[in-house]
């Protein structure tokens, strides 16, 4: 899993909890989509991926539009990785309340309990989000499908991350200076061994982006170009360094992703280079050298095939956007 601990880190992933909810069956609550919850956020624009973890009793969740329900146990986490607006109940259908009108003074003011329901069976929720830069991210994110669930309790380690998330959110308010930022790396503990539990979980006959970090070899490969990827890799240097001749890696790269290895390295560092574009202050050239172009012009020529824009261009237009939102 080393190549998802690369991109964890170039993505910036950063969480919080925002709501511990303990709701009365029969009860159900409208969770906006992700840019409702995004224009709340002091860093807007990013991505915003939204958490569910059940400390007690049982409910469901469903993607608002056409989704099915997930049924919920205690100590599932069920997350929404593209943000879509969603329903989560439990008990015969009533008429969702539309927590939207709550959340931006839930996100001003920190932490909040709430408590509603028709009195029955109780089902007590930790809730919460993670932001991350919106184009890195699409790397991991766009195999996930609208609802992942998992269940944390079978393995020592989720038994430890249970313990220690409900302590620190219930505490949060009373352990001084730090409680939120601790809660904030929990949450983001928290991603990272459900994304790990379901990429372990998937099936043989699986492809994609999520599948090859599982596959020995071609994981191995995408934690090389991840850790370097300025590095002047070629075809050969990477079949040396798995231990496979160029053919095979190529075609077991591509029965994963549908591309070549350095066709993979081109689109990433295009990728690096907007995201330091947009968030410093260097040179088109700096940037160029920094995610291994040796001319400027080629890299020119290759982010305006990436974006449609050149650099300089791509630069003025996104913080232009930036600054209007």
């Amino acid at each position: 899993m080393d190549v998802l601990s690369e991109v964890l880190k170039a993505v910036k992933l950063d969480g919080a909890v925002f709501f511990n909810g303990e709701f009365s069956s029969p009860w159900c609550a409208r969770q906006p989509d992700v840019d409702t919850m995004a224009s709340y956020l002091p860093a807007h624009p990013k991505h915003v991926i939204i958490f569910h973890l059940v400390t007690e009793g049982r409910g469901y969740a469903r993607v608002e539009e056409g989704g099915r329900a997930v049924p919920l146990e205690t100590v599932d986490i069920v997350i929404l990785p593209h943000g879509d607006a969603h329903l989560m109940g439990n008990g015969p259908p009533v008429t969702p309340i539309d927590s939207a009108a709550q959340l931006r003074q839930v996100l001003a003011e920190g932490r909040m309990i709430s408590q509603f329901g028709g009195g029955g069976e109780l089902t007590k929720l930790i809730c919460g989000y993670l932001t991350c830069d919106p184009q890195l991210s699409q790397v991991f994110l766009a195999g996930l499908p609208p609802i992942v669930k998992v269940h944390i309790r079978d393995s020592p380690s989720g038994q430890w991350l249970e313990d220690t998330l409900r302590y620190s959110v219930d505490h949060a308010e009373a352990s001084g200076p730090g409680g939120a930022a601790v809660v904030a790396k929990l949450s983001e503990v928290l991603f990272v061994e459900t994304l790990r539990r379901y990429i372990a979980n998937l099936p043989a006959t699986q492809t994609g982006w999520l599948a090859g970090v599982r596959d020995p070899d071609v994981g191995k490969v995408l934690a090389l170009l991840h850790r370097q990827p300025a590095h002047p890799w070629t075809i050969a240097t990477l079949a040396q360094e798995v231990g496979l001749s160029r053919s095979v890696l190529a075609e077991r790269f591509r029965h994963y992703l549908s591309e070549t290895p350095i066709g993979y390295l081109t689109r990433w560092r295009l990728q690096l280079a907007g995201q330091v574009l947009i968030s410093t202050s260097k040179s088109v050239a700096e940037v160029a050298g920094d995610v291994g172009y040796e001319s400027e012009p080629s890299f020119n020529r290759a982010f305006k095939r990436e974006f449609g824009v050149p650099p300089a261009r791509f630069r003025s237009q996104t913080r232009r956007s930036q600054r209007k939102n």
